[in-house]
Order: structure tokens, then C-alpha cells, then sequence
């Protein structure tokens, strides 16, 4: 991944994350999991994993401890109302910058 894909990605991971979510809910593992599908095979781990605190620490998700066949016990992350709010905040962000770069890529 190129260092403008890392760039525009940063601003962007925290919506991405939280679409996945409001999807249903799931662990760390499984988000990661996700992205790669979609793609974003670059993403790390520790990425995402730092991500789901800070959007845990805003909050943005709830968290339940799930038990776990190997390990400890699985956070599995939902999406709340406070991160339903900022996800649709996020895309009607999203939706206006789409087609203003849309705009200056076609040269109105």
C-alpha cells in the first residue's frame, strides 16, 4: 500500500470500522478479517486493535466479554446509538467530499 492510500486510509479506518460493525457485532480478529476481503490486506492487527480502544474509550461501541476456546475471553464489539450517530455524521461527510473530489476529477 502506497504511503497516500496509508495517509487517506488513517482519516477513514474509523468509519470503515464502524460500517462493519453496524453490520454485527464482532472481535478484533474478525474485523481484521473483514478488511482483508474488502481488500485492505496491508492493515495490521495492532491497527485495528488500537482503533477499537480509542472508539471504545469515545463511546462509540459497547463490549461484552465472550468465552473463548483458546485464550482469554474474546471482546466482541456493537455498534451503540452514540456510534450509530457518528457513523451517519461520517457518512454524510463522506458523501460530501465524494463528490466534491468527483467534481474537481471531472473539471466542473
Amino acid at each position: 500500500m502506497g504511503r497516500q492510500m496509508t495517509e487517506m486510509l488513517k482519516g477513514t479506518l474509523e468509519g470503515i470500522v464502524l460500517a462493519i460493525l453496524s453490520a454485527r457485532p464482532a472481535y478484533g480478529y474478525e474485523i481484521t478479517a473483514r478488511l482483508r476481503e474488502m481488500g485492505f490486506s496491508d492493515i495490521a492487527e495492532g491497527t485495528v486493535y488500537a482503533l477499537l480502544i480509542r472508539i471504545e474509550q469515545r463511546g462509540l461501541v459497547d463490549v461484552e466479554k465472550h468465552p473463548s476456546e483458546k485464550g482469554p475471553p474474546r471482546k466482541v464489539y456493537s455498534l451503540n446509538a452514540q456510534g450509530q450517530e457518528y457513523l451517519e455524521d461520517f457518512w454524510g461527510t463522506w458523501s460530501f467530499l465524494a463528490e466534491r473530489l468527483e467534481q474537481l476529477r471531472k473539471g466542473e
